[in-house]
């Protein structure tokens, strides 16, 4: 749709801040679901060329490593009542497989789990890729292709690995963040002073979270205007 934006729907502040540019909307919640979904509703009722969920993720595939990128095929949305699975659209995944084959092979098409709460552990990242077979896992994806369904938009997912599938994440890490998604530092040292979390999980998660965002920035700058979604 010509002269419509792109949403990029977001967990963090500083990936709000790597989508954004020309023909790009961005929305994030601080890895709160049911946050993202009030934003999206409270959103006008204005046209809109695409949504697009977009971000670092969770790896589930073991094969997959820190700055590996997963086009969504589709999202599964994780539920106690039965998992739902959304595809993603078919023209903007190819067209996004295409403007990423510079990245040869450090860029999959895979299936992305949607979930409500954060997976930590290496065993619950095990069951979920078991349950779902999908690659990454991230809080975004289920929240954004649902509201895409009800705004009859295409929907696609660009996700970046961060925390490999055999690395399990700090406890602390899903409260360490502030309300607009960047990270809480106070609580980080909180964490560090109460003996929650050691300096060596700290440098791990820095250096996986470093890989993971530089990734997602050679994504981002490869597809160019409005995220590679064509008016």
């Amino acid at each position: 749709m010509r002269g419509a934006s792109v949403l990029a729907v977001a967990g963090l502040a500083r990936e709000a801040r790597i989508a954004a540019g020309d023909g790009v909307e961005t929305l994030q919640a601080g890895g709160r679901p049911a946050v993202l979904r009030d934003r999206l509703a409270a959103l006008p009722d204005r046209p809109l060329r695409a949504v697009i969920s977009f971000g670092i993720a969770g790896g589930l595939d073991p094969d997959l490593a820190p700055g590996d990128v997963v086009i969504g095929s589709a999202v599964i949305v994780v539920a106690e009542g039965g998992d739902r699975r959304l595809p993603c659209d078919p023209a903007v995944v190819a067209a996004h497989a295409e403007r990423l084959a510079a990245l040869g092979r450090r860029v999959v098409t895979a299936d992305v789990a949607g979930v409500e709460a954060a997976i930590l552990t290496a065993g619950a990242k095990a069951a979920l890729r078991a349950r779902t077979g999908a690659a990454v896992v991230d809080m975004e994806s289920h929240v954004a292709a649902e509201f895409a369904l009800r705004r009859g938009l295409p929907f696609v997912i660009l996700r970046v690995v961060c925390d490999p599938a055999q690395r399990a994440l700090p406890a602390f890490a899903a409260a360490a963040l502030k309300p607009n998604g960047d990270p809480d530092v106070p609580a980080v040292l909180k964490a560090l002073v109460r003996r929650e979390a050691r300096i060596s999980e700290l440098v791990r998660l820095a250096r996986d979270s470093g890989e993971a965002f530089r990734g997602l920035g050679r994504a981002r700058a490869l597809l160019g205007l409005a995220l590679g979604v064509d008016a």
